[in-house]
């Protein structure tokens, strides 16, 4: 159903692939939008046993898009470090595509929330319950349960990491 990574050797472990969701401070959201075209909007989230949360305003073109289809795709690049004189970018970043679902439950929704807070907000835990509470009508928490994911690197990422002890060393 899923694509296998064409440049297997540059696949990252299912662990290094969660480790980017979880540090990520962004990623970029795609939904089937208007008229069939894709729409991608970049968003806050957080990532916790196979679940992408993210909030949103009670409408709007990511919520339509997903009310029409449920499936989605999400990325988050963790690393994009340009080398002009090669030519290229040392990058690594993660894919997940999911299904999408609105949450309805308040205990799930409040929990999302708070997720989120605890991720962006770790040392402000009252003012993020006061913040979740003011804004509890006019928000609207997505679940992306994972069905796929993968992670890629750089090949130049991926030698650096595999390269022998002693010419790591002689390169220093």
């Amino acid at each position: 159903m899923f694509r296998d990574l064409r440049r297997k050797k540059q696949l990252l472990s299912k662990e290094a692939t969660e480790d980017i969701l979880n540090r990520g401070l962004s990623g970029v959201l795609g939904v089937t939008g208007d008229d069939g075209y894709p729409y991608t909007v970049p968003i806050s989230y957080a990532y916790d046993g196979g679940k992408v949360y993210f909030h949103s305003a009670n409408s709007g073109h990511k919520l339509d898009g997903i009310r029409r289809n449920d499936k989605v795709s999400f990325c988050v690049i963790d690393q994009d470090q340009i080398v002009p004189e090669k030519f290229t970018t040392f990058f690594r970043s993660a894919i997940v595509f999911g299904r999408a679902r609105i949450i309805a439950d308040d205990a799930e929704k409040r929990h999302a929330m708070e997720l989120l807070a605890q991720k962006y907000s770790p040392n402000y835990p009252e003012e993020a319950t006061a913040e979740i509470d003011r804004l509890w009508n006019a928000t609207t928490v997505v679940e992306i349960v994972v069905e796929h994911m993968s992670g890629k690197e750089a090949i130049e990422l991926v030698n650096a990491r595999t390269a022998p002890l002693t010419e790591k060393a002689t390169s220093t």
